[in-house]
C-alpha cells in the first residue's frame, strides 16, 4: 500500500482531474462560517413564549435547524480534505478551476438572484418555481450537444410544471403557509 491519500472520483468530474483537496477545506471553511452565522441569528430571533405559545413555535427552528446541517456538512467536508491531504504542502497541486466553472457558477448565482429577487413576488408561486426550476434546468442541460436537446428542454419543462406544483401543494396543504 501506498502512503498517497485516497481520492474519491466524483460523478460530475468527467474527464477532469479532482480538484485540489485544500479548495474543499476553504470551502469548508467558507460554509462552516455562513452555517454558525445563522445559528446564531436564528438563536436571537423572538420566541413567542412570552405570549403563551411553546418554545417550538419560534421563528427561528427551521433556519437554526438548516445551519446546522450546514455546520455539520461543512465540518464532514474539512474532516474528508484534511484526510486526503490538504494540510499538506503539496495540497495546492491540482488542476486549476476550469473556464466553464466561473459560467456555471454565474449562471446559478443569476438565475438564484432572478428568482428570489424578481420571480417571487412577481408572479404566482407556483408559476415563479416552475420557471426557476426550467430556467436552471435547461441552462445546465444546454451543453449536452444539440442531439436530444429538444427531449430535455421538454423534460426540464415537465419538472419546472411538476416542482412549482408539488412544491406549492406541500407548504399550502401540508405546512399551511401561504404563498405569495
Amino acid at each position: 500500500m501506498s502512503g498517497a491519500p485516497e481520492t474519491a472520483e466524483s460523478p460530475f468530474s468527467g474527464d477532469r482531474a479532482p480538484l485540489p483537496p485544500r479548495v474543499d477545506l476553504y470551502t469548508a471553511a467558507v460554509l462552516l462560517a455562513f452555517g454558525l452565522a445563522v445559528i446564531s441569528l436564528a438563536w436571537s430571533m423572538p420566541t413567542f413564549v412570552e405570549q403563551s405559545h411553546t418554545g417550538l413555535t419560534a421563528p427561528g427552528i427551521v433556519p437554526g435547524f438548516h445551519g446546522l446541517v450546514i455546520t455539520f456538512l461543512a465540518v464532514l467536508l474539512a474532516l474528508r480534505a484534511v484526510r486526503r491531504g490538504a494540510l499538506q504542502p503539496s495540497a495546492t497541486q491540482g488542476r486549476a478551476l476550469a473556464p466553464g466553472d466561473a459560467r456555471q457558477l454565474g449562471t446559478a448565482a443569476f438565475l438564484g438572484v432572478l428568482y428570489a429577487g424578481f420571480l417571487i413576488g412577481t408572479l404566482p408561486f407556483w408559476m415563479a418555481a416552475a420557471l426557476f426550476v426550467f430556467a436552471f434546468t435547461a441552462a445546465f442541460e444546454w451543453d449536452a450537444g444539440p442531439e436530444g436537446r429538444v427531449r430535455r428542454l421538454i423534460e426540464a419543462a415537465v419538472l419546472g410544471i411538476g416542482t412549482g406544483i408539488a412544491v406549492t401543494l406541500v407548504f399550502e396543504r401540508i405546512f399551511l403557509v401561504r404563498l405569495p
